[in-house]
């Protein structure tokens, strides 16, 4: 299916769908509305998962393999190789030193960016409090980016409110080309589901965010077409 409406690929829609079957109806739907498609573990573990996400990049979509990698480095470098030889434009690890360096020299000479993790969206500074960390979310966002540019991986995951300080750090480190990939992204009025720490999109866009990733927004409404539309209308006024 073509659409003749609005597309922006900074705008990475997120497939968290049950079945592959389901994700790949709704890119069809979608068509050429959207560029940049997400895939989770939930259709990653599925068997076919990473198929899935080859079939995608054969179409001409940039993909964006969230495995969110956390291991010792040898296990780490050797995901990344794999996912990079394999074919994948954006590949997520957590943001620890060991990991980030691991997937960086796992990915070698390969196209695939590595993004790092900073601080799921989905915890508030009491979460955070909770699990064992005594920093609030902004100044644990600020160290794990220090750690990201130090470890040269190609960008981080963070929340819009923590988009403008991340874009501080990239710059004043020689870094303006660095991503800064945020979730947490609601148009205005939207329902903000699990996340805690959100924006809209122009706002995120604004802050200093370079892509931007979707799911509930779009793959929830009935017309996912019009939905993707309308959020690109919204990133369109921001450059």
């Amino acid at each position: 299916m073509t659409s003749p409406l609005l597309s922006d690929p900074r705008l990475i829609v997120g497939l968290d769908l049950p079945s592959i079957e389901a994700a790949r109806a709704l890119v069809e739907r979608i068509g050429n509305g959207v560029e940049s498609y997400k895939i989770g573990l939930t259709l990653l573990a599925r068997p076919g998962g990473v198929a899935f996400a080859h079939e995608l990049r054969s179409l001409g979509k940039t993909v964006f393999q969230d495995w969110k990698l956390h291991d010792i480095g040898a296990q780490v470098e050797g995901a990344a190789r794999s996912v990079a030889e394999g074919g994948c434009d954006l590949l997520t690890v957590h943001a620890e030193p060991q990991v980030m360096r691991a997937a960086v020299k796992g990915r070698g000479g390969h196209d695939t960016r590595i993004l790092a993790v900073t601080v799921m969206t989905s915890l508030s500074d009491e979460d955070l409090k909770e699990i064992g960390y005594s920093a609030k979310a902004a100044d644990l966002v600020e160290a794990r980016v220090r750690q990201a540019l130090e470890c040269g991986v190609d960008g981080v995951v963070s929340s819009p409110l923590e988009a403008a300080r991340v874009r501080e750090i990239a710059v004043e480190a020689g870094r303006p080309d660095f991503l800064i990939v945020t979730p947490g992204v609601r148009p205005a009025g939207g329902d903000l589901g699990d996340q805690q720490r959100v924006a809209t999109p122009a706002a995120a866009l604004q802050a200093g965010a370079t892509h931007l990733v979707v799911a509930r927004p779009v793959i929830a409404d009935e017309n996912p077409v019009m939905a993707a539309a309308r959020i690109a209308a919204e990133m369109d006024g921001v450059r």
